[in-house]
């Protein structure tokens, strides 16, 4: 029995609408799925769709598509105004998601800043088990990425995904996106002889099976344990490529989409990195 195909995309700049320029250049550089913000990424502005493109996007089934919150998100703040912000543009996320029929809703698993690592993680409790519980049936999952590992970060090591599963009862909308560099930083070794392995094995006892549902695959310009989350295309960096195809044959990821971030403004270094995977797969 032949293990299910992960598809390989990345996140697309949507200058021109959301399916508009984002199916534009998913197809440039070949994409296979892909990843949006439908807000600024950089502020708390929660602005409406166009209905034209949330229906190209609907229509467009063979591309599935992933949001990604505002980097300013963060649920484990002990600031009120930011908590409230943060909670305000996942549910628009999530909103906007279902619009365009997404299939998940990435958010950083966040910092506690100031405050105790109980303290943010009793707030993570007691407001984001209700956003869960506000989705509907047909609604994306909620996806936690963890974090590269500086800053009071709540989880970075897949391990430290337990509390979160536990605070939020394990409940049927809740879902990891695994990001490579992410990982890398925070201490997993990819690139040693079955750190993959040791990394998603891992993963799996602590959340459950059925529970990884996006890859985000990113090489590192950082040595393992940096704790610094830069970016690198495909075999540039310190993961190197190998590590792409141990993750791809992996059982735990069959099926498993992955989107690059990778470096590169124009199509070339993206189409690039795409094809690498794509030649990784089983």
């Amino acid at each position: 029995m032949t293990s299910p195909k992960s598809l390989i995309g990345a996140h697309v700049p949507v200058a021109g609408g959301l399916a508009t320029g984002g199916l534009k250049y998913a197809a440039e550089i070949g994409a296979e799925t892909i990843q949006v913000f439908v807000a600024n990424p950089r502020g708390w502005a929660m602005p409406e769709g166009k209905p034209t493109e949330d229906a190209k996007l609907l229509e467009r089934t063979d591309v599935p598509v992933y949001v990604h919150t505002p980097y300013l998100v963060n649920v484990g703040s002990p600031n009120p105004e930011t908590l409230a912000k943060s909670l305000a543009s996942i549910r628009h996320s999530l909103t906007r998601g279902r619009a365009i029929g997404a299939r998940g809703v990435v958010v950083h698993t966040g910092s506690s800043v100031t405050q105790t690592y109980d303290e943010a993680m009793a707030q993570v409790r007691e407001h984001v088990l209700p956003l869960l519980e506000e989705i509907p049936e047909d609604g994306p999952d909620l996806l936690l990425e963890p974090m590269a590992g500086q800053n009071n970060m709540l989880c970075a090591k897949v391990e430290q995904l337990g509390p979160f599963f536990e605070k939020l009862e394990h409940h049927p909308k809740l879902g990891v996106c695994f990001d490579t560099c992410h990982a890398y930083a925070a201490g997993h070794d990819l690139a040693a002889p079955g750190g993959v392995k040791a990394t998603i094995d891992a993963l799996v006892a602590t959340v459950g099976e059925g529970r990884l549902k996006l890859v985000h695959a990113n090489d590192s310009k950082d040595p393992c344990a940096s704790g610094r989350d830069r970016h690198e295309n495909i075999g540039a960096g310190h993961i190197g490529e190998s590590p792409f195809a141990d993750l791809l044959r992996h059982p735990a990821v069959a099926g498993v989409p992955f989107i690059i971030e990778t470096p590169g403004r124009a199509p070339e270094p993206h189409a690039k990195d795409i094809t690498t995977l794509k030649n990784q797969r089983p």
